[in-house]
């Protein structure tokens, strides 16, 4: 895991780690072939349809696998992603993401496929996604939703993902932090809206950050609160003003029962 840096360029750290590891992998499987084993992907499954209205409990949540950060060091050194996400499925998670970068958060396409094939939930790759064969890459990893944050694309880009992605039939959770992104991922027809709570230049989080952005989401979308989410009570005021999608992570991989742990964001017990 490469050392963090300062908070400042974090951000432009791992994306330049990103560029490099995309390049080295473009030298081992060309953009045609990657290409043709994504479209001959046939297995998708429904992520979207998964998170467009409260689930059974009220709440969706969206469980993440996450090794490490670069705020936080490694979070669990005995993750098996298989094992967590069945833990997962069991508690009520209404998807899994799983973070596949390498350098800073010690992922990797296997947790895609030991994830999805564990858990039968649609699962999302989040990672940081800026060009065509990364989008193609997660068709064929097996992933059911991609990850794209609007800070790090221009709005051509934004757009030309999605629609990239719509084409392989892997659904979109655009990530933003501004008001800036919130307009740009509409006009690029994000349907699906992740509010970070997390600043991505300085890594802190506010809880509060999501509820600003509310009224200014176009009819249509559907947001997902993400970041800093650990308690019931969060979910609770989140719920309080009509948010039903939450993105939770650390919280969960460091739980003794991730099972027990859902199921008590969602009221269960």
């Amino acid at each position: 895991m490469e050392n963090k840096g300062t908070p400042s360029d974090m951000l432009e750290r791992i994306v330049r780690a990103k560029q490099a590891e995309v390049t080295a992998a473009q030298r081992e499987i060309s953009l045609n072939r990657m290409r043709e084993a994504a479209e001959a992907r046939r297995n998708v499954r429904p992520f979207f349809d998964a998170l467009k209205a409260p689930g059974p409990s009220g709440v969706n949540i969206i469980a993440e696998i996450k090794r490490a950060s670069p705020s936080k060091g490694v979070i669990r050194r005995d993750l098996d992603p298989g094992r967590l996400a069945e833990s997962y499925a069991a508690g009520g998670a209404r998807a899994i993401s799983v973070l596949t970068e390498k350098s800073f958060f010690l992922g990797s396409a296997d947790d895609v496929k030991q994830a999805r094939l564990a858990s039968g939930l649609p699962v999302l790759r989040k990672d940081f996604i800026f060009c065509d064969y990364q989008v193609y890459e997660s068709a064929a990893m097996g992933a059911d939703a991609v990850l794209l944050i609007v800070r790090i694309l221009d709005q051509q880009r934004l757009a030309d993902l999605i629609q990239l992605a719509s084409s392989l039939r892997l659904a979109t959770l655009v990530e933003i932090y501004t008001e800036a992104d919130l307009d740009a991922a509409g006009r690029a027809g994000a349907r699906l809206v992740g509010i970070n709570n997390r600043n991505l230049t300085s890594f802190e989080t506010d809880l509060g950050h999501t509820l600003k952005f509310l009224p200014l989401l176009q009819p249509g979308q559907v947001a997902v609160a993400a970041s800093g989410i650990k308690t019931r009570e969060d979910i609770r005021r989140y719920q309080a003003h009509g948010v039903f999608n939450f993105l939770i992570g650390e919280s969960l991989v460091r739980s003794e029962s991730p099972e027990d742990f859902l199921r008590m964001l969602q009221g269960k017990n």
